[in-house]
């Protein structure tokens, strides 16, 4: 009897089992990848007014990538790094990719904008040849970094030349009226999560590679907005445009021994010319000013990659020239020009020590408005993986 009733049970959910899954039983064309990058250093900084000496906290950024089929994948970073004595976390991007054709990728999500070359594709600690980022990029910077949206890019073919594009459409930067930090009125916040307005922001990138050996791509790129401040709000028809243009040449020369790499990027911010407000002597006064801003990086390594020598194939020389300029009569007026030096060591193909000096003349800021100049010299060891 208790075999029957064994029997019995194992024909009805067995069945139910095998007929759920009949005939479905397919090689899987899903595949999980868990890529990123970590890395840790020391700084020195001299401002003459003040001195830092500190040894840097390991920044750590998994990268999960995720294929659900030969069309379907997402992709998502996470960062996690130690800031003063707090750890911070943050979302990098996260984003559903689809291929619809062999010309075109349609993305959705948080992901990376393609505004010039930099933020994209450059910035991992282990890309980035210096170990930080140049003037106008990051933190109260004018290109930026990511956006909320959805996005179609893809390449041609054009027989020999290669043009890749991107257009997207996100929730748009955020205008800082003043309410909050009057020190930053007029100032675009690019980390806008949840839209404050109806407007969206729309923008693209073309990169041209003239050479068949993709050894040189010139970009122009362009990101535009009706809406930057709340809904209903007197900044609501605050419109901003931004444009940029970048240049990439990485190409090994028999005559100088190695690979040269060049990168530069021009970023041009134009938000339309509001009132805001400050308080003089417990009186509220109006002001405003022409809010147009600038910055521009260029940057020339060389690595040694036909040397004779193990040690030296493993040097790379860099240099880095950056400028940026904030509006002129905004509480945020800047100019800045900074040069950096570096000599990097890597250990391997993803693994670099950077030593570099780094010296940068403000004029202006958020810090002081007299003239500052700041000396620093960094060793940093960063990873991919």
């Amino acid at each position: 009897m208790k075999k029957l009733i064994v029997l019995l049970v194992a024909v009805i959910f067995g069945g139910q089992m095998y007929g759920q899954t009949y005939n479905t039983f397919e090689p899987s064309k899903t595949q999980f990848m868990l890529r990123g990058y970590g890395h840790t250093g020391f700084e020195y900084m001299d401002s003459g007014d003040e001195t830092e000496s500190t040894f840097l906290g390991a920044a750590f950024a998994p990268i999960f990538l995720y294929k659900h089929s030969d069309r379907l994948m997402f992709e998502a970073e996470l960062e996690f790094k130690l800031e003063g004595n707090e750890l911070e976390t943050g979302l990098e991007y996260a984003d559903v990719m689809y291929v619809l054709n062999k010309n075109m990728i349609a993305r959705a999500g948080k992901f990376l904008l393609p505004f010039g070359t930099f933020m994209e594709r450059l910035h991992p600690a282990w890309i980035n040849r210096l170990p930080n980022v140049p003037l106008g990029y990051g933190h109260d910077g004018i290109a930026p970094a990511s956006g909320i949206g959805v996005e179609l890019r893809g390449a041609f073919d054009l027989g020999g030349p290669t043009l890749n594009y991107s257009v997207y459409a996100t929730n748009g930067p955020r205008l800082k009226d003043g309410n909050d930090e009057p020190e930053e009125a007029g100032m675009l916040m690019f980390e806008n999560y949840e839209d404050t307005n109806l407007g969206k922001a729309y923008g693209g990138r073309l990169g041209l590679l003239p050479f068949s050996d993709s050894s040189t791509e010139i970009g122009f790129s362009a990101y535009s907005t009706s809406d930057t401040g709340e809904q209903d709000s007197e900044y609501e028809d605050v419109g901003a445009f931004l444009f940029a243009l970048d240049f990439s040449f990485v190409k090994q020369i028999s005559g100088l021994g190695g690979v040269i790499d060049v990168k530069a990027q021009y970023n041009n911010s134009n938000v339309d010319t509001a009132t805001y407000f400050e308080l003089e002597d417990d009186i509220l006064e109006e002001y405003s000013f022409d809010n147009q801003s600038n910055s521009f990086y260029g940057q020339l390594s060389y690595r040694p990659t036909m040397a004779s020598s193990d040690f030296v194939k493993k040097l790379e020389f860099v240099g880095r020239y950056s400028d940026f300029n904030a509006p002129e009569g905004a509480e945020w007026e800047e100019k800045s020009v900074q040069y950096a030096f570096g000599l990097n060591y890597w250990l391997s193909w993803r693994s670099v020590v950077k030593l570099s000096y780094q010296a940068t003349e403000t004029e202006g800021g958020h810090d002081g408005d007299g003239l500052t100049n700041t000396d620093g010299l960094f060793l940093h060891w960063a990873i991919g993986f």
